[in-house]
């Protein structure tokens, strides 16, 4: 029988290479499987830094309940939520969650995309999944590419800058404008350009909030990626 998985994913780096690895296995390994995305407004453009909008045509290819649902391109009112109440959906997986989105959930907002989603699931016994990226101490982020200031030697001539397919680099890097291929990573001399980990201090009331959506009727707390894909086989 076929699986029908709703898949929110909101403006967060951290966990976003995984859960994307998570839904790309999924494809590959129940075979029969559909994967509805719903993109947040910062979604939309944490994907393109990091370089994941063809990954993310591979996972939801576009036919009917494997759309690419984008927060900018669904009014205020949201409608494609509305699928929750009409028993399309097995199950709706937050992955990454950020802190925002928790704390929307937390406390009964249904204001963005993804936010509505939750709250239409619930509302239509469609069991929820979160995986938040702030739970508690100290997390290790992966940033998209910036220039090291102290590093960069302000080439006149600079290979990264005159090869970016998308212009997005001046004496920085405008991430609104990068699709995060690398090709600038590659090309500097002085191995100025860099994207990788930073430790993140959880603060005291993201934690809160992420007690608060444990308890909540529907909802269930995944510490991690790759436990969306034992909770999607329990199903």
């Amino acid at each position: 029988m076929t699986k029908t998985i709703a898949w929110g994913i909101t403006g967060a780096g951290h966990f976003l290479n995984r859960s994307f690895s998570v839904f790309k296995e999924l494809r590959s390994e129940i075979g029969d499987i559909r994967i509805n995305t719903f993109l947040s407004s910062a979604a939309e453009e944490v994907i393109r830094m990091y370089g994941l909008e063809n990954d993310l045509s591979l996972i939801s290819g576009g036919d009917y309940l494997e759309e690419i649902f984008l927060e900018s391109q669904q009014g205020k009112s949201w409608p494609k939520t509305g699928r929750f109440l009409l028993d399309k959906y097995d199950a709706l997986v937050i992955t990454p969650a950020t802190s925002n989105t928790v704390s929307k959930i937390a406390h009964g907002t249904a204001d963005s995309l993804v936010s509505n989603a939750v709250a239409q699931a619930v509302k239509g016994g469609v069991p929820v999944f979160v995986v938040p990226v702030d739970i508690a101490g100290v997390v290790v982020s992966e940033l998209p590419f910036g220039i090291a200031r102290e590093i960069c030697q302000k080439c006149e001539d600079c290979p990264p800058r005159e090869n970016c397919p998308n212009n997005a680099i001046t004496d920085q890097i405008e991430l609104l404008e990068c699709e995060g291929c690398g090709i600038c990573k590659d090309l500097c001399n002085y191995n100025a350009i860099k994207g990788g980990p930073v430790e993140l201090k959880v603060r005291d009331i993201d934690t809160r909030n992420v007690e608060i959506i444990k308890e909540l009727e529907g909802i269930t707390v995944l510490e991690e990626p790759e436990d969306i894909t034992s909770a999607i086989r329990d199903l």
